[in-house]
């Protein structure tokens, strides 16, 4: 049994959470696993990060390898093209996406979700180096409807958790959303949202979130 251990307002998780269900995969989810450098913690995800998935004894970490063994083990129902050009574009485009947008982005969350104190160089840092992740990003997108064309593929899954949490962040940040440069990009994300994979997920975060501003 395959069991996705992580939580709910985690993007990564979630990530990996749509992917396991537009495969329909069967598995468990564990969603109180948080971040921590214990011992116990580190004995399961040696780099205390989450998500990490578990299987017949072993533990798997990081999201996109995650991704990659489901996408190996369980080839039904792919998540990437056959064409081996179109495969790598989605890699690209998850590079894109995670590289260089959402972890450029994520230095702003402390101040702008966790009530840190503002940097006004860290602001003008990441606006800058959020701005070529951007650009890049823009030559390959194609909201065709899906992201990287006709079918859709894990960048759909990595894009839905991600870009609306860079466009909260930003427009928290400098007034503005930063990716409103993206035409369709709105449209897109509805789209997906209707898809009961998607839906679940998205749904379960803002329970989370709402229990999590709660207490």
């Amino acid at each position: 049994m395959l069991r996705l251990c992580g939580y709910p307002i985690s993007n990564y998780f979630n990530k990996v959470r749509i992917a396991m269900l537009e495969k329909r995969l069967e598995f468990e989810l564990d969603p109180t696993c948080r971040p921590s450098q214990k011992e116990d913690v580190l004995a399961r995800t040696p780099m205390g990060k989450v998500p990490f998935l578990e299987l017949d004894g072993a533990t798997l970490a990081e999201s996109q390898v995650i991704c990659e063994y489901l996408e190996d083990a369980f080839p039904q129902r792919p998540l990437y093209p056959r064409d081996p050009l179109e495969r790598a574009r989605v890699r690209e485009l998850i590079a894109f996406l995670e590289l260089h947008v959402e972890l450029v982005a994520r230095r702003l969350y402390g101040q702008v979700f966790f009530g840190q104190p503002a940097d006004e160089a860290l602001k003008q840092a990441v606006e800058k180096d959020l701005a070529k992740g951007l650009r890049a990003l823009r030559t390959r997108v194609k909201f065709a409807p899906f992201i990287a064309g006709s079918e859709l593929t894990l960048a759909d899954c990595a894009a839905f958790v991600h870009l609306p949490l860079v466009a909260l962040a930003t427009r928290l940040a400098y007034g503005e959303d930063q990716l409103a440069a993206l035409p369709g990009l709105k449209t897109y994300i509805a789209m997906l949202g209707e898809r009961p994979a998607f839906r679940t997920v998205n749904e379960d975060r803002k329970a989370a979130q709402a229990a999590m501003k709660a207490a």
